[in-house]
């Protein structure tokens, strides 16, 4: 084995073969006909699938074959609202020692790529979407490495500010005035990176049938209005936690998770993972995609777009156990969500899912087409959360959202931000 693996990828050697020749992209549902898109060196696919979800009933409105919203605008006003975010919790925690763990936890990583499903709808409520046309891709949107280090820097800059006005006791309009100034420092960061974002623009289109069409004169929150026709408030956030300090049926929120201040509070209920998959698999058969959360690095290959529960037999490799459970991973920090996606398709047999086509946002060159196969082994350990209507809820958990969230600390796996 040591001959081999010095030689070539472990994973080449650990391929189970018989389940890559099983593999068929062969659906009972598909709901997609469209391309894929392309998140490229960034962290934001869940930005992405959530703009996504909402492209495939837009490009029917507007009667046009190809169609995309403007992710770099998105980005744009996620930094900018997550930066007053982290800034507004360096205020709330000034009174701690800087080495208090919460305060480690907000100056980690102040402004990633990564989010999750109430993110994105706090953004789109309140900034609107746009055409990709309107303000479209630059080298930082996708490639946001340099554009974050000064973003977080900056970001940091200011909470050294806030503490320091804290100690010498200059009263919470000071500490306001200092994070106004690390925002605009932020956002003068933002526009040389990614443009301005549009206050309004002016929107025209000559839709699949040659015919012509002109709206004039739209902000993002009109165009949202007037294109996106899902109504986000009725989604949730469905989760599956299985740790026995996190009970089913429950509602949890995650202390300092989130980017908009006046946003929705981020609420997750948690269910079981048999519940999940029947939901996702209802939403697809009523012809409507599935924004979700999974850890999608573990047995994945990625070229050949394939995830499955035992692709990769690194037992048999290294002689060694590798048995811990779903929970235990969780406990362990060796599984959280990394990554958002969407299900376009599935395949049902005896009423059953077996497998499920997921739209990726790699680009085209992976998978086929860029879209992924996922056998249903692999949905129950490694999928953690999908958005879907409150209708499609059994009542008695309808029911369970009304509850009081339990608060959970910012550090926990569940408060992971899809970010691959």
């Amino acid at each position: 084995m040591q001959n081999v693996v010095t030689q070539h990828d472990v994973n080449d050697v650990a391929l189970n073969r018989n389940i890559v020749a099983e593999a068929t992209h062969s659906f009972s549902t598909v709901l997609d006909d469209w391309g894929v898109t392309n998140q490229a060196r960034s962290g934001r696919c869940w930005m992405f699938a959530g703009l996504n979800l909402f492209r495939s009933e837009t490009r029917n409105i507007l009667n046009v074959k190809e169609f995309e919203f403007s992710q770099s605008y998105v980005m744009f006003w996620d930094k900018m609202e997550r930066a007053n975010y982290i800034l507004e919790a360096v205020i709330e925690t000034a009174d701690r020692p800087i080495d208090d763990r919460v305060v480690a936890w907000l100056l980690r990583q102040p402004l990633g790529d990564g989010g999750q499903w109430d993110m994105f709808v706090s953004l789109v409520r309140k900034h609107g979407v746009v055409p990709k046309t309107v303000m479209p891709e630059t080298e930082s949107s996708g490639n946001s490495m340099r554009m974050n280090a000064g973003l977080n820097y900056q970001v940091r800059q200011g909470a050294r500010d806030i503490r320091r006005l804290y100690a010498d006791e200059a009263g919470l309009g000071a500490m306001r005035d200092a994070k106004q100034e690390a925002l605009r420092a932020v956002y003068q960061i933002l526009c040389i990176h990614l443009g301005n974002p549009p206050a309004q623009f002016d929107w025209q289109w000559k839709d699949k049938d040659g015919e012509f069409h002109r709206d004039g004169e739209m902000t993002p929150l009109e165009f949202a209005e007037k294109y996106i026709s899902t109504p986000m408030e009725d989604f949730v956030c469905l989760v599956n936690d299985p740790r026995g300090s996190s009970p089913p049926d429950r509602t949890y929120t995650v202390q300092y998770l989130g980017n908009v201040v006046d946003g929705a509070r981020i609420t997750y209920l948690n269910v079981d993972i048999d519940i999940m998959k029947d939901i996702a698999m209802r939403m697809l058969q009523d012809g409507m995609p599935v924004w979700m959360g999974c850890d999608t690095g573990k047995q994945m290959h990625r070229d050949k777009g394939l995830w499955d529960a035992d692709l990769f037999d690194y037992a048999s490799v290294y002689n060694a156990d590798f048995e811990m459970d779903k929970a235990e991973r969780l406990d362990y920090h060796q599984t959280a969500m990394t990554h958002a996606m969407l299900f376009t398709g599935v395949d049902v047999v005896d009423g059953k899912p077996r497998r499920w086509r997921v739209e990726n946002s790699w680009d085209d060159k992976v998978g086929q087409k860029g879209f992924f196969l996922m056998n249903d082994s692999w949905f129950a350990e490694y999928m953690f959360e999908i958005a879907a209507p409150r209708s499609y809820l059994p009542q008695e958990l309808q029911d369970a959202l009304d509850l009081e969230p339990i608060v959970l600390p910012p550090w926990d796996p569940m408060g992971s931000l899809a970010g691959a």
